[in-house]
């Protein structure tokens, strides 16, 4: 059996047009999602990059394999101790792993282990690949090494690849020559119009509308598609064109792989997964550009499945985690499970014997904020442990189905669905640590030690640079809150 694994960072299924996006976005993906199943409800349970492949990879959220920061203590895999192998069982049950039990060969495109020094990341594989770009480089660095690949190993009948992507992920980085392809295309039903983007303009905090570049509004020399502020409508709409550019160039390389397996005669008989680690927020909470929030738009992910013999055509509409995957695989691939897991797989809607999903999810955020949410029914309940210095009020709660982009806090009108996501919080947080081999919740490490890592800037420097332009009140707010203790 073969087995492609396309990892696409940062992309968000609501700017696809197999998810119904306006822009033809996707249409290399498109098509494979006529050939298996769309998951419309699949979060990362803990974001962004580097806690969110933690979870993917080790089946184990955050709270148990202590990956849930981009720095400090909690930016490290939690050491498993006095029981520990002559190899690490993390290691061992790991996703990567799951193929090479099953007698596959596993390769790997990608240069995440060493962007976030996780090298962990490579244990199950045979083969990896880096190109050197450490997170910066563009897809035609990427592409030619996995068609390289595909080529070496064209007879070999049992593999997995796994190829990744970074091309929607800030800073916009489509090579020039191809173009501008929205430049005349119209946002398919813009939300932010000129009321929102006046409330914008005086969010306080790294990654808004004033600071795309986190504390800066200078546009990266090499990469000139990255916009650095934008003042006016027409410089929202180069954010959303410089995104949805990305996944259109990433999806066209896709597409050169799916054609090299079509032309060594085996898509029919390749399983192919389509997925990302987290979503992006472009103008949700004031935010643009940037995967900094434990919200609707950073964690919830695409995930298309085209498994031979699997459904076609379908659409799962259930709630999972992308941590669901490892039990899921094992399943399918008649494998051993690991008891220590922490996800629930779904296999009987791959088969089509069954629907499946969970009543609720709880997502983390702990990287650039300190959050937890509550994903349930049309609901989004937010709860806030450090804001990031966007001020962000301590509880929020959005009808996601009525107001997909965050626009309109209600937790004052509905104190009962505040009450139910604060409960499913909580009881999680019991039961995560209650049957914990640690003692400590590591968001609590991150608090203490210093805070999100990317608050670890000079707020002093900031508040200056608020107060320079005109948002004096998020300055006073700032000093108040965190240099007044």
């Amino acid at each position: 059996m073969r087995v492609l694994f396309i990892d696409i960072d940062t992309l968000r299924p609501d700017h696809m047009s197999c998810y119904g996006y306006g822009r033809k976005t996707t249409p290399c993906i498109d098509s494979v999602c006529r050939e298996g199943i769309r998951y419309d409800r699949y979060y990362c349970s803990d974001a962004p990059c580097l806690p969110s492949r933690a979870a993917l990879v080790t089946g184990l959220f955050g709270i148990h394999n202590g990956v849930v920061g981009h720095g400090g203590t909690a930016a490290d895999r939690r050491l498993t101790g006095a029981k520990r192998d002559f190899t690490d069982q993390a290691d061992e049950w790991n996703l990567h792993n799951i193929f090479r039990r099953a007698g596959m060969y596993a390769a790997s495109v990608s240069t995440f282990a060493e962007r976030h020094s996780a090298w962990w990341f490579n244990a199950g594989f045979n083969e990896c690949i880096n190109v050197g770009g450490r997170g910066g480089e563009s897809g035609e660095r990427v592409l030619p090494a996995a068609l390289d690949w595909l080529k070496r190993n064209k007879e070999r009948d049992n593999w997995f690849l796994h190829v990744h992507f970074w091309d929607p992920h800030t800073p916009y980085r489509a090579p020039a020559s191809f173009g501008d392809p929205f430049e005349n295309v119209p946002l398919p039903n813009p939300w932010v119009d000129e009321k929102v983007l006046q409330t914008h303009l005086h969010h306080t905090g790294p990654h808004c509308i004033n600071e795309i570049g986190m504390y800066t509004d200078q546009i990266p020399p090499q990469f000139p598609r990255q916009p650095g502020s934008a003042k006016d409508l027409a410089g929202v709409k180069r954010v959303f064109d410089g995104y949805d550019t990305g996944i259109l160039y990433c999806d066209s390389l896709i597409g050169q792989i799916f054609d090299a397996l079509k032309a060594q005669g085996v898509w029919d008989d390749t399983a192919v997964i389509i997925t990302s680690d987290h979503g992006e927020d472009i103008g949700e909470l004031g935010v643009y550009a940037e995967h900094g929030a434990a919200d609707e738009c950073t964690c919830h992910i695409p995930f298309i499945l085209k498994w031979p013999g699997g459904r076609q055509g379908a659409v799962d509409t259930g709630f999972h985690y992308s941590l669901d995957l490892l039990p899921t695989l094992c399943d399918l691939l008649g494998q051993k499970k690991c008891p220590d897991w922490d996800g629930q797989s779904y296999a009987p809607s791959v088969t089509g014997e069954a629907d499946t999903g969970r009543d609720s999810l709880v997502i983390s955020q702990m990287a650039h904020v300190c959050q937890r949410s509550a994903r349930f029914g049309d609901w989004l309940y937010m709860r806030t442990y450090h804001d990031g210095y966007h001020l962000f009020d301590r509880e929020m709660l959005f009808n996601i189905r009525e107001d997909p982009h965050e626009q309109h806090d209600v937790k004052n009108e509905r104190p009962d669905i505040v009450n139910q996501g604060a409960r499913i919080i909580l009881n999680w947080v019991d039961d995560q640590m209650l049957y914990s081999k640690y003692e400590v919740d590591p968001m609590m490490t991150v608090l203490h030690e210093n805070g999100p890592y990317h608050t670890w800037a000079d707020l002093n420097a900031y508040i200056r640079r608020l107060e320079q332009t005109g948002r004096e009140d998020g300055a006073k707010a700032l000093r108040e809150k965190y240099l007044k203790k």
